[in-house]
């Protein structure tokens, strides 16, 4: 018997109300249908019906008087659903809140999304001077402290990648999985510094990682290494075991 491969079974105006979702998941505001039709090279009309769909079931608004859209409650709704039943979120979040405390920094529940990582959930810091936060926010995997600690323990994230691409920092990935952490600068911005630890499960996979965000004069080497490092280890590994993980991770950046 055959078997067929799942994108046989695609349905194109599925795909495309979807894109037309996900394009306005990824605005901070309101959306043009004008700058709609020509991201997503829809016509007017088109776009029109998936809307007006959307809108009919509350995942869409409508800007009164304007043509202009954003996400509506029925979205929301969804996404606190699944995120109220996601296992590692209702893991990972008390250790993350403690550590925020303790540590007084932004932290973030980071995963991976094809070759990017998602900003998944965060715990915010009490300092005057801290970062917009980046909850929903997506990154090239290969440019930050997150994504290069997922990349660095699990080769089913570079199989995404073409192994060229890894070859260019496959010697800093060794680095990174030789001590257990990862640390940048501006990886998220400029100014912006990022320290990371994997999240293991009971089968060796990396399903996330703990991702510690803030200006850089505050993540400065000292700090990192006397305490938030240490810190953000001992939280990786209490989330860890809870995902079934024994084992150990390090503690020591490689400067």
């Amino acid at each position: 018997m055959s078997i067929r491969r799942k994108d046989s079974y695609s349905i194109q105006s599925v795909d495309n109300a979807l894109d037309v979702l996900e394009a306005i998941c990824e605005e901070d505001e309101e959306i043009r249908v004008s700058h709609l039709s020509e991201r997503l090279g829809m016509t007017k009309m088109s776009l029109f019906r998936y809307l007006a769909t959307f809108e009919n079931r509350g995942y869409v608004e409508k800007v009164k008087n304007s043509h202009r859209y954003r996400l509506g409650l029925s979205a929301y709704e969804i996404g606190q659903k699944f995120l109220s039943r996601m296992g590692l979120l209702r893991k990972a979040k008390p250790v993350i809140e403690q550590l925020a405390r303790n540590c007084n920094e932004a932290l973030y529940l980071v995963v991976a999304r094809g070759k990017e990582i998602l900003m998944l959930d965060m715990v915010d810091t009490t300092h005057q001077v801290r970062i917009a936060p980046l909850v929903g926010c997506r990154y090239p995997m290969e440019k930050t402290s997150a994504g290069r600690v997922m990349l660095a323990h699990s080769a089913h994230y570079r199989n995404n990648f073409d192994s060229k691409d890894i070859r260019s920092f496959e010697d800093e990935l060794a680095d990174i999985a030789k001590c257990g952490c990862a640390l940048d600068d501006d990886g998220f911005g400029e100014g912006i510094a990022s320290l990371s630890v994997p999240l293991i499960d009971a089968q060796g996979q990396i399903p996330g990682c703990l991702c510690m965000v803030g200006p850089d004069f505050r993540l400065e080497s000292q700090r990192v290494n006397d305490d938030l490092l240490p810190s953000l280890v001992d939280a990786g590994l209490v989330v860890s075991s809870q995902l079934g993980y024994v084992g150990h991770i390090s503690n020591k950046l490689l400067y």
